[in-house]
């Protein structure tokens, strides 16, 4: 495993809250954003079925469930930023940052709140022409996430991005993946990888 890998760690069980929050989200994404029927993946591949994770990562209900549930997942990592490639990762960003810091995440990081930044898919062309926006990540260990993954590459944009600018990357975590691909590219990338979903979760086969 590189450098820029977590030191491996057990995550502590699961609060009996967290455990209803994870087993509330899993129910509302399987309800508002599984879409069946043939659909054209980013990836290109095709699916008898779609998982549209903005259905729950922008809803009034799951938003907040995702932060908990996230946090979970990572528990262990040392990290100081959260976020990855717009638009999936935003949300999923934003609400881990609100349950962190509503938990009181300063009191046990030097005082110092987590933090979110987006990565462009591309550098603005204009102003200050950043590739990622929000607080400068470099010189400090950041997160990587995403709301859905197939083959990972959304994510590995973002990884990459981010070590151009100097941040160290220490794992990626997805709300929900696929089992097509996604563990095995980031774990080759020398990475650890955490999904809080796998399709079996949501009644779905590979």
């Amino acid at each position: 495993m590189s450098a820029s890998s977590p030191t491996p760690a057990s995550p502590p069980a699961t609060t009996s809250a967290t455990g209803a929050a994870r087993e509330r989200l899993a129910a509302l994404i399987t309800e508002r954003a599984v879409v069946r029927g043939r659909v054209t993946l980013a990836s290109g591949k095709e699916a008898d079925y779609y998982v549209d994770l903005r259905r729950t990562s922008l809803d009034g209900e799951a938003a907040p469930l995702i932060g908990p549930v996230m946090l979970d997942l990572v528990a262990g990592w040392d990290f100081e930023a959260v976020g990855g490639l717009t638009l999936g990762a935003d949300p999923v960003a934003l609400s881990m940052v609100h349950a962190a810091n509503a938990a009181g995440w300063a009191d046990s990081h030097g005082g110092r709140p987590l933090d979110a930044f987006v990565v462009r898919k591309a550098e603005k062309t204009h102003g200050l022409q950043r590739r990622i926006e929000g607080p400068d990540v470099a010189g400090r260990r950041v997160l990587a996430v995403e709301d859905t993954s197939t083959t990972g590459g959304s994510v590995l944009t973002a990884v990459e991005a981010l070590r151009e600018a100097g941040a160290t990357v220490v794992g990626v975590a997805v709300i929900v993946d696929r089992d097509t691909g996604a563990r095995e590219r980031v774990e080759a990338a020398g990475l650890e990888y955490r999904a809080a979903f796998g399709l079996a979760d949501l009644g779905l086969e590979g």
